[in-house]
């Protein structure tokens, strides 16, 4: 085994650089894993330019340290282990298999943990590639040659056939929970997300289409999808999104009536927020039908605040429903879907992109700029 390994680290706002970190010593139940991708995330690119605040007004409201080693899409080869561990099922781990991990830390103990599901609402919450100080916590997070899995950290094995160019994005697929949250709703008529619901997904960087595939899994209807990007809106439609428009193309107005013609006057079913920024928040109400639903999951980092009309809300009877983060239990069914629809949808061309981790300052350029899907660190390759 190695007794040093490289990682990518953003030693302060817009700064980054490839560092060597000493392994540490395994704790019991802990593990070393050997990378093979991680993924640059929306989060990743707001901490880069330093807008770190998450769960804001909240207990465990943190802001990420610097220096940081981010990366908390991961996937990666066992390539060290203490005895006796297992994954999140149950099954029994051995060096040589290939796992991906929730990055959520939970404590087990507080009472969001004991209450609820935990994975963000614990009070003690630590995140794989946001919380943890590098020079404190070495190799915590993903943009590394090796990883160290503590033992409270959830793991699970990728299924045999699925490749790490789709496995790298089981974090970001299990997000998509949120269209499972709205079918929780669909007890009443007309509520919720039904079969053949028209959806517009605000934003189709690769948390967007990834609901767009969920979406489409799940027998949405009609989809709809706004962005800036020309690149993206294209890929939206491989993935099979019926409507595409670039918002900086076609105005408010035109893209009310655009929504208005397409939707038989009526508005979208759903709409989901995946921008990350809250301008996109007001327009959304106007084009959600009446008892329609939102999500929002876009804006994890706390970007400022926005004018906003709530007698849209009540007038319209909409269901706004925040979500900021997603369950420990979406992994492997998330993974499970993905090999089922591998050869159904062109999901290996998610990943646009692939750098080492010495080339780290143009990985984060390209993911910054709007040519690209889902960029991601390779460190062995």
């Amino acid at each position: 085994m190695p007794e040093f390994a490289k990682a990518v680290t953003i030693t302060a706002p817009h700064q980054i650089e490839v560092c060597e970190y000493k392994i540490p010593p395994l704790r019991p139940g802990g593990m070393l894993v050997k990378m093979e991708m991680s993924g640059i995330c929306g989060t990743d690119k707001h901490t880069y330019r330093g807008e770190t605040t998450q769960y804001g007004g909240t207990v465990n409201e943190q802001a990420s340290p610097f220096p940081l080693i981010p990366g908390h899409e991961n996937v990666g080869v066992i390539a060290d282990i203490t005895s006796g561990v297992v994954d999140f099922y149950g099954e029994p781990l051995r060096i040589g298999d290939r796992i991906t991990m929730c990055p959520d830390v939970v404590c087990g103990k507080c009472y969001n943990c004991r209450h609820i599901f935990a994975y963000s609402w614990c009070e003690h919450w630590r995140g794989y590639g946001n919380s943890f100080r590098a020079t404190e916590a070495p190799l915590m997070g993903g943009w590394s040659e090796y990883m160290v899995i503590i033992p409270e950290a959830f793991v699970y094995k990728v299924p045999d056939g699925l490749a790490p160019k789709l496995a790298v994005y089981t974090e970001i697929m299990a997000c998509t929970y949120a269209l499972d949250k709205a079918k929780e709703f669909s007890s009443l008529a007309s509520e919720g997300f039904l079969s053949g619901d028209s959806v517009l997904i605000q934003g189709v960087g690769p948390l967007g289409l990834c609901h767009l595939i969920k979406a489409r899994m799940m027998g949405a209807g009609m989809i709809i999808v706004f962005d800036k990007s020309d690149y993206r809106l294209k890929m939206a439609k491989d993935f099979g999104a019926d409507y595409v428009v670039n918002v900086d193309q076609i105005g408010v107005e035109e893209r009310m009536q655009l929504i208005h013609d397409w939707t038989r006057g009526r508005g979208v079913d759903v709409a989901i927020e995946c921008v990350g920024y809250p301008e996109a928040v007001p327009e959304a109400l106007l084009m959600i039908r009446r008892g329609g639903m939102y999500l929002l999951e876009g804006v994890f980092v706390d970007m400022g605040e926005i004018p906003l009309n709530p007698h849209l809300i009540v007038s319209k009877g909409l269901r706004l429903i925040g979500l900021s983060n997603h369950p420990f239990t979406g992994y492997r069914p998330s993974m499970e879907l993905m090999l089922r629809y591998q050869d159904q949808m062109p999901l290996d061309k998610f990943v646009t992109h692939r750098f080492p981790l010495e080339q780290a300052q143009q990985a984060m350029d390209i993911a910054l700029s709007l040519e690209c899907m889902k960029v991601v660190f390779a460190p062995h390759q």
